[in-house]
């Protein structure tokens, strides 16, 4: 069996009672996203390949803020399987630095499978899956879809960020808008913009249907 196969085998144990926005699925289209950006890009596929099974392998959100879990849990894994010590180490630097947090940091590490990786995981935070996502998440955390008088706030720190408890329609103008001037690829970038374009057109309904004007 590859060590591809062993991810994923790893991967869906790992995540079988995760929430439904970070679970086998959501790894699951991380990677064919990824896939399919890395056949425009010049890069090292096993190391776009693990780093997009185990990216989320313990998301810090489920492990009350601690970021150390995921890479921990990876290393283990990857060292249990003979992987050299090199691609863990790049995998674990992608794991590190992949995600969001507010959008307001400098990354600390930068490679074309960061780039791919990353890239992957914003896009399924767009469009119709990620409008899925997000309110998925928000009824997981119990929070209000959306409160008129409580204004996103697009300046948040690292940790303002992490411990946000704002309504979830909020969560489009303090992320997700955001994500399509942030991609790091070509191919990245132009199905980032298909999905952002979605993403406008269904807020341009739900305040309609809010407001009660059709």
């Amino acid at each position: 069996m590859s060590i591809i196969d062993k991810t994923i085998l790893f991967v869906k144990e790992q995540l079988q009672n995760a929430e439904g926005g970070h679970d086998w699925f959501h790894i699951e289209r991380v990677y064919k996203n990824a896939l399919l950006i890395a056949e425009h890009e010049t890069c090292d596929l096993e190391i776009v390949k693990l780093s997009a099974l185990l990216h989320d392998i313990a998301d810090s959100k489920f492990h009350d803020g601690d970021e150390t879990v995921g890479p921990k849990i990876a290393r283990t894994f990857l060292e249990e399987e003979n992987v050299n010590e090199t691609t863990i180490a790049h995998i674990l630097r992608i794991i590190e630095n992949i995600s969001f947090k507010g959008g307001n940091f400098d990354k600390k590490f930068s490679s074309k499978e960061l780039d791919i990786v990353q890239d992957a995981d914003r896009l399924d935070a767009l469009g119709a899956i990620g409008i899925a996502r997000t309110f998925n998440y928000g009824g997981f955390k119990n929070r209000p879809i959306y409160v008129p008088n409580i204004a996103p706030n697009l300046n948040m720190s690292k940790e303002e960020y992490k411990n946000s408890e704002a309504p979830t329609l909020n969560h489009f103008y303090e992320k997700l808008l955001l994500l399509k001037d942030k991609m790091n690829t070509d191919s990245g970038k132009k199905i980032a913009q298909e999905r952002h374009v979605f993403m406008e057109k269904f807020l341009s309904q739900f305040y309609a249907e809010w407001d009660g004007d059709i």
